[in-house]
C-alpha cells in the first residue's frame, strides 16, 4: 500500500524503520538509514535508478551509466546531483549496501559471498563501506537483524 501511494523508496524506508532488534550489543550505535532516498516516482532519472539497482551486482562505470542514460558523464553527474543530492557512484554504493542488508537479514550466505553478489570488488572493500554507511560490521548487523533460531528444548 505504501509503495502504491508513495513509491518504492518510501516503502523500503518504512519497512527498514519498523524493524528493530530486540537486543543491542553494549555501546552499539543506533542503526540509522543514512542514504538519501532515490528520486521520487516519475522523476526523469527513475528508469536509470531502477536499471542501476537491477545491475548493481556487476561492475558499472560512470561512463557505462551515462551511456545507458544517453547523456555525457558531465550531464549525468549534474542531473544526478539535482535529483538525488548525491553522485552516481555514491548512489550505487548505497544501493549495493541496501541489497547486502537484505541478504544479511534473509540468508545464511557468507559475508564474502554477499560482497561479491552485490558488486563489491573485494570483501574488505565491502566490509569497510558497510561499516562506514551502516555504522556496524556486516556480522554484527546480521546478528541484530536476522531472525534468531528457536531455542532448543532439552
Amino acid at each position: 500500500m505504501i509503495r502504491r501511494d508513495h513509491g518504492s523508496a518510501v516503502a523500503a524506508d518504512a519497512a527498514r524503520l519498523s524493524v528493530m532488534p530486540l537486543e543491542r550489543e553494549g555501546g552499539q550505535a543506533q542503526f540509522i538509514v543514512h542514504e538519501q532516498p532515490p528520486s521520487p516516482d516519475g522523476a526523469p532519472l527513475e528508469p536509470l535508478l531502477r536499471w542501476m539497482e537491477e545491475n548493481a551486482g556487476r561492475e558499472l562505470t560512470v561512463g557505462e551509466i551515462a551511456a545507458h542514460a544517453g547523456m555525457s558523464t558531465r550531464t549525468l553527474n549534474r542531473r544526478f546531483r539535482e535529483q538525488t543530492a548525491t553522485t552516481p557512484v555514491r548512489w550505487l554504493h548505497r544501493a549495493r549496501i541496501r541489497q547486502a542488508q537484505y541478504l544479511l537479514e534473509t540468508t545464511a550466505h557468507a559475508v564474502d559471498r554477499i560482497a561479491t553478489q552485490v558488486g563489491f570488488g573485494s570483501p574488505t572493500a565491502f566490509r569497510d563501506r558497510f561499516k562506514r554507511q551502516v555504522g556496524t560490521s556486516p556480522h554484527a548487523y546480521r546478528r541484530a537483524f536476522q531472525g534468531s533460531p528457536e531455542p532448543q528444548r532439552i
